[in-house]
This record gives C-alpha cells, structure tokens and sequence, in this order.
C-alpha cells in the first residue's frame, strides 16, 4: 500500500466556495485542473505532496478515498473478492465502492512526499488533515468494518468507544489515518467525513468558525462543524504531525 488520499466531491454550484473555504480550512492553495480532468484539482501544501483533492460530480457532496498501491490489478480483485462492487476503469484509476456503498478509487503508487502540518496565528497551533472518519449505519458497520480491515494492510487498534470500532494506519507514512464510526441510523448508505487534527481544538474551532464553518457542536476530543457545501467534518485532538507511525490511542 502506497499514501490514502481524500477527495471531496462537490457539485458544481458548491465548487467554487468549496475550493475556497477548504484552501483556507487547510492553509494550501487550491491548485489548477488537473491535465486532461478539469473537474478535478488539489490543494497545494507549500512543501511536500498533495493527498486532499476537489472534485466537481453531477450529484450531492461526499467524500471518498483513494488507496496507492504498488499492484492496482491485486488490490481491485481483492476488493472484488470481499464484497467491492467495481464501477469504472479511467486511464489513472479504477472506481469501486465498499460492500456498504462507500465510493473509493486505487491507483498507482507516487513519489510522495509528507507536508508538515500549518502553524496559524499569534497563538501558534497547528493544524493537519490527519484523518477521515468512515460512517457505518448500524445494519451494515460489521460487514463493512471486516471489508476495511481485510483490504487494507497496516496496523489495526481497537476503540473503548462503543461507537467506534478502532483506528487503522499503514505505518509506513501514510499523512491519513482511518477511523471507523458506527452510527445510531438503522440502514443507510456508509459514507466518510474528514478529520482536521490540531494541537488547540478550541483555536481552531474559533478560525474554522472565522472563515465560514457552522458549529454543530462539541464532542470527547473533537467537535463537528460543516462546510458551505453542507458536508460535516471535524477538528480533533488527533496530533497534526506527519509519523512515520501514528499513535492511534
């Protein structure tokens, strides 16, 4: 396994205040189109590689994953094997989705390069996209949770949390760790939201706030916000350093 990356699909009447909002939410520019697919762009750290990504769908926001791998053909058929529904082949990548319908997308592996995490302010606290958090109603989060842990190798931790299931990291340098939530809705599609890490939640709450997030509300060590495209997501405690091998608690 190569990096995770996250990808924020957005429709096109969100697209321009999305690339704004999440420039400004993560501290990097949102890039040019990408050659030849103009409904994709990245957002830019100063230093290091891209993993966040925008892109512009005919439907309503989400957010998906896509896994690097050094051997795409093995990956997607054990994909298939453990319940994947393949969906397309493009000339970078093939899309599938999980056994709960989670879109997600495996391609090659880049020349990757870590991006340190975005010192803001007087007050100094620093802020790293360090995770994206899969969100499993109640019917199918044991199937899809399974599905996860047996595609993707790496280290598995489990959660005291009765709501969530555990953490995963690949410890080989992955800037994004996965979280595995069970939610209180009964059935229901499995979808993800991303997962800001900071050193001060409550600074950076306040800025999340300041350039154009709702408050929905606080949590045990992280608090839920959403974006002007009506996508939830979450400062949390999560460190925002870039690891080798990340302490997933």
């Amino acid at each position: 396994m190569g990096w995770v990356h996250a990808v924020l699909d957005v429709p096109a009447t969100s697209h321009a205040e999305s690339a704004e909002f999440w420039s400004q939410a993560l501290g990097w520019r949102a890039g040019a189109a990408w050659s030849g697919h103009p409904e994709l762009r990245s957002f830019e750290p100063p230093t290091g590689t891209a993993y966040v990504h925008l892109q512009e769908i005919d439907g309503p926001p989400r957010v998906h994953i896509d896994l690097e791998t050094r051997d795409s053909r093995s990956l997607v058929r054990r994909a298939e094997r453990l319940g994947a529904t393949y969906v397309a082949r493009h000339r970078r990548w093939q899309t599938l989705q999980s056994p709960g319908g989670l879109p997600f997308c495996v391609l090659g592996v880049a020349n990757d390069d870590p991006p340190a995490p975005v010192t803001w302010g007087e007050d100094g606290h620093r802020t790293r996209l360090a995770q994206v958090c899969v969100d499993s109603p109640i019917e199918v989060h044991d199937r899809e949770v399974a599905f996860w842990r047996e595609l993707l190798r790496g280290r598995w931790v489990d959660s005291s949390a009765p709501e969530f299931a555990g953490k995963w990291h690949d410890d080989a340098g992955s800037p994004i760790q996965l979280l595995f939530q069970r939610l209180d809705e009964p059935t229901g599609p499995v979808r993800a939201h991303l997962d800001l890490g900071t050193d001060d939640l409550d600074a950076e709450v306040r800025r999340l706030v300041g350039v154009g997030a709702e408050d929905i509300g606080r949590g045990h060590g992280w608090h839920v916000l959403r974006d002007p495209a009506g996508l939830l997501f979450c400062a949390t405690e999560n460190s925002p350093d870039q690891l080798r091998r990340r302490d997933l608690g």
